[in-house]
């Protein structure tokens, strides 16, 4: 045996006796569901962000957001969603369904389904968890807010006020 292998390897004994042993069972516990990594120290628990839309952002409508952002051709498996998504990219970047002048969609109730944040479409499109959900829609919206308005925008501040306030 080489003195390199002989200084990684356990004693003998120390192996055998070690196989030997067998694992004890433990009883199982049943604990509260409750998450402590949330708890806020004194007793509270820190509330969970949920996501939803903050009227008169639309950072999102910026269909063609950069080199930071994934394409679309990585985003979609079916070229006639890779498809639907460039013709709605205007001249400027923007979806040409976004209303500049009211900051609105014009076409909100019938947009397409890759415009919806949603857990089954942030499933299909992206692999997100049902249960990471909200916190990855939450982070998804800052990142894109930030791209679109820069990190001191009043869009961010809006979007991060409104979470707050509505976290359960």
């Amino acid at each position: 045996m080489s003195p390199a292998l002989a200084t990684l390897s356990p004693p003998l004994s120390l192996a055998v006796t070690s196989a030997a042993r067998r694992p004890r069972k433990t009883a199982t516990v049943k604990t509260d569901k409750r998450q402590r990594q949330n708890s806020l120290g004194f007793g509270g628990d820190m509330k969970k962000a949920t996501w939803h839309c903050v009227e008169g952002c639309g950072a999102c409508c910026k269909l063609q957001k950069g080199p930071s952002f994934p394409s679309p051709e990585e985003i979609f498996d079916d070229p006639s969603h890779v498809q639907l998504y460039k013709s709605l990219i205007g001249s400027d970047g923007w979806c040409i369904h976004y209303e500049k002048s009211t900051r609105k969609c014009s076409i909100y109730p019938e947009r397409p389904f890759f415009c919806r944040v949603e857990p089954e479409v942030f499933k299909s499109l992206f692999g997100v968890k049902e249960k990471n959900f909200y916190k990855d829609a939450c982070s998804f919206c800052r990142d894109t807010i930030k791209a679109i308005y820069g990190p001191n925008s009043k869009e961010l501040n809006n979007f991060n006020s409104s979470i707050r306030n509505s976290s359960s």
